[in-house]
């Protein structure tokens, strides 16, 4: 993995151990995991599993999610990127998929498409991908709208953790 990667306004870097409380943060944010099918974390030892976690991506994958900096403020800001499902969902299994989680000071200011825009390039020229998968919740409209502008085709619902979920998908040549 070549990073950090930079943006206009952002550096996206791998995780560290360091980011524990910046994970605690977003996922301890009832606003952020609203649409995330899981309920908000209340102990810092979840947060230090999910770092754990992500790094064993990197290790394991060779990519998974990044932490998302705003360069104005030096401050973390979300992750975004991209991961190897390796657990199935929506009956796919070992294959790339798009993800992304802000803070809700930093939502609407067009964070997530920079960094998707970012992540994707790092997906389809690094890695290779041929294909991008990604999903949202239904009700998460600035989620769907987002995969929606970076190009990506809503190929229908599934059941995810008991949510409706539209399942995405982006081929490299049909990109925007």
């Amino acid at each position: 993995m070549k990073l950090p990667i930079f943006t206009e306004r952002l550096m996206l870097r791998k995780l560290t151990e360091e980011d524990v409380d910046n994970i605690f943060l977003l996922d301890s944010n009832p606003d952020v995991m609203k649409y995330v099918g899981v309920s908000p974390i209340t102990e810092k030892e979840e947060s230090a599993k999910m770092v754990d976690n992500i790094l064993n991506q990197y290790k394991n994958n060779g990519t998974g999610r990044l932490a998302v900096i705003e360069n104005e403020s030096n401050q973390f800001i979300g992750w975004c990127g991209i991961k190897l499902l390796t657990d199935e969902v929506n009956g796919f299994k070992n294959v790339y998929e798009l993800g992304y989680r802000f803070l809700p000071k930093f939502w609407g200011k067009g964070y997530a498409t920079e960094s998707a825009i970012a992540s994707l390039d790092f997906g389809f020229n690094q890695l290779n991908a041929y294909k991008i998968y990604a999903y949202a919740d239904v009700g998460n409209e600035s989620s769907n709208h987002i995969l929606t502008k970076l190009g990506f085709e809503n190929k229908g619902t599934f059941f995810d953790k008991g949510d409706i979920c539209n399942w995405y998908e982006l081929e490299k040549n049909n990109r925007k």
